[in-house]
């Protein structure tokens, strides 16, 4: 019997021989590493080569959710993904929002590792437990937003999540995040570097399986009443997301600011999460399981983005940004 929150199988994919393999690993796992980014340090020090090149095959990605993903629990709607960095050489270690975690999660397994290199371009697709490599040949060089909609449409199943690497994963440039429901990004590290070395396109998921939980009697009210109840002290977390501690951290002279290099920013007024709100925010997306709704959906008024992707023309002389992009915010802001 797993660990409740868990199926206590762990999918191993080796694209350089198509073969996959479950690992059932102990119940004491679980109870020492619940979080996604714990069980991604583990698998990764456990079964990485030393001195592994991170763009070659002998590299690992993983895909990690945590026990509580799937759950409903607020805050719960995070997957870990890791792998050896390519931009430093040490441990790449991130996360990401959205719902391809939670849709893993219901393929039943706990953490998805990908071995070895494809010998052309593929991507994985899983469901209730069953897993295929398919051909991407179709699928390189397309924007992300494309992408998904392809592996939907060519699977019949508007409800798939695809998390990928894009054209800068696909060139391997080694600060590529891995994307994942067009517009939540694993960001650091250069994760989608190493997907695009593995010639892995995407990993699509569609799960129905119940996650096994072992009081939902007890778990389900606690869940209602934590997103019922929800409060915080970051209250311009939940009224204009992270673009809100602009104004907030400059009286502190907390930016980051060219890297870090200088802790202020002379024209923060003019990319304020507060200018925003009152500019150009049309509503708030959010995570699986999460009430703080701190995905913004903005609107430009003008502009000199005809033929980019992330815009769609509704009007004369009026942009919309895609909500499947959500943003870019500062962009169309300053």
């Amino acid at each position: 019997m797993a660990v409740g929150g868990s199926w206590g199988k762990f999918l191993h994919v080796n694209l350089s021989s198509g073969e996959h393999w479950i690992e059932e690993p102990p119940d004491e796992l679980y109870l020492k590493l619940a979080g996604g980014r714990a069980l991604v340090a583990y698998l990764l020090l456990r079964d990485l080569p030393a001195g592994a090149d991170p763009l070659g095959p002998d590299n690992l990605l993983i895909f990690a959710p945590g026990v509580l993903q799937g759950t409903s629990l607020p805050g719960s709607g995070r997957h870990g993904v890791g792998a050896k960095s390519p931009l430093t050489g040490a441990i790449a270690s991130s996360e990401a929002g959205g719902w391809w975690g939670d849709e893993f999660k219901r393929t039943g397994f706990d953490a998805l590792i990908v071995h070895g290199q494809a010998e052309t371009p593929a991507y994985l697709w899983i469901k209730d437990g069953e897993v295929e490599i398919r051909s991407a040949d179709h699928l390189w060089g397309k924007d992300t937003a494309d992408v998904e909609w392809a592996i939907q449409g060519e699977l019949d199943d508007k409800r798939i999540r695809v998390a990928q690497c894009g054209v800068a994963g696909e060139n391997k440039v080694l600060f590529a995040n891995v994307i994942n429901d067009i517009n939540r990004a694993a960001g650091r590290g250069g994760l989608g570097a190493v997907m695009g070395s593995k010639n892995l396109k995407a990993v699509a998921v569609r799960g129905r399986m119940r996650l096994p939980v072992s009081n939902r009697k007890r778990t389900t009210p606690v869940a209602k009443w934590l997103a019922d109840n929800y409060e915080t002290k970051a209250a311009w977390a939940v009224n204009m997301g992270t673009i809100g501690g602009v104004n907030s951290l400059t009286p502190i002279s907390a930016l980051p600011t060219n890297n870090f290099s200088e802790p202020y920013f002379p024209g923060h007024e003019s990319i304020s999460g507060e200018l925003l709100r009152e500019t150009i925010l049309l509503e708030r997306d959010t995570c699986a399981a999460c009430p703080i709704n701190c995905k913004q959906v903005v609107e430009y008024d003008g502009g000199d983005f005809p033929d980019s992707p992330y815009f769609r023309s509704d009007y004369i002389n009026k942009v919309k940004v895609a909500k499947e992009y959500g943003g870019p915010e500062y962009e169309t802001l300053a």
